[in-house]
């Protein structure tokens, strides 16, 4: 594991190198949020993370600026929608069905970003070079007959739909948001940061204090992610009470 690690840092360390020396931009391929972490850990500024929409959490980095260079970058990436040939005879079809179809096709994970699911559609982002491999091979998803087609966005009503959550906390320290949020005990979210499980805005957080701003996305794997959108007010006993967007 400790060479994976290395060699992922010596990776980005390459592309960063190589997008200063030869003013061009460099791109990595997808990365989880663990792998976003160390990202943030090797490289400090000159790069930014693209996943295909703005919420994403799998993202490719994108090494280099319009500042620097003066013209915007274009992330090679698709995306691509399978849809079942006939709905009526369709299975419900889950994440995990689409991820294993598209990996029975030999495609390695980390050139494939979020699959989103829609009505037993999936929208699934991917590097440019094996979209067309998807299209033309992809012809079924579990036992369903499907399509595939490629897409220049994805549609908005694709797009996961938070619920509004309002919880009352005694303070803004992650392993409380987390309780409260998921209705799991303190000593449950305090697990799952300790766990390494726990990511703020993308980066992998151990503090189980840790503060927590208005707009940061929590992600807990296993979970689920949500926004803290605000601080509501105080109840009458003096806690906290704050408004969460939980997708």
């Amino acid at each position: 594991m400790a060479d994976e690690t290395q060699i992922l840092k010596n990776r980005f360390k390459e592309l960063y190198n190589r997008s200063q020396n030869r003013n061009i931009y460099t791109y990595s391929d997808f990365l989880n949020m663990h792998e976003q972490t160390l990202l943030h850990q090797e490289i400090k500024f000159g790069f930014a993370l693209y996943g295909g929409y703005e919420d994403a959490e799998r993202k490719i980095v994108c090494f280099g600026s319009e500042d620097d260079f003066g013209y915007a970058p274009q992330p090679p990436v698709a995306i691509i929608r399978i849809a079942p040939l006939s709905q009526k005879f369709s299975d419900d079809l889950t994440h995990r069905d689409f991820l294993g179809s598209i990996l029975g096709l030999g495609i390695k994970r980390e050139t494939l970003g979020d699959i989103i699911i829609k009505g037993n559609k999936g929208y699934v982002i991917c590097l440019e070079g094996i979209a067309q491999y998807i299209i033309d091979n992809l012809t079924k998803v579990r036992h369903t007959s499907v399509y595939c087609e490629s897409c220049d966005t994805l549609p908005q009503d694709a797009l996961p739909q938070p619920t509004e959550k309002t919880v009352i906390i005694s303070s803004l320290r992650l392993d409380g948001i987390i309780s409260a949020v998921y209705n799991v005990s303190r000593s449950k979210s305090s697990a799952l940061i300790d766990g390494e499980r726990v990511f703020i805005n993308g980066k992998l957080t151990a503090n189980n204090s840790a503060p927590i701003k208005e707009n940061d996305i929590i992600s807990v794997r296993g979970q689920g992610r949500f926004r803290f959108k605000e601080i509501s007010g105080d109840t009458r006993k003096g806690r906290i009470r704050i408004l969460c967007e939980v997708y």
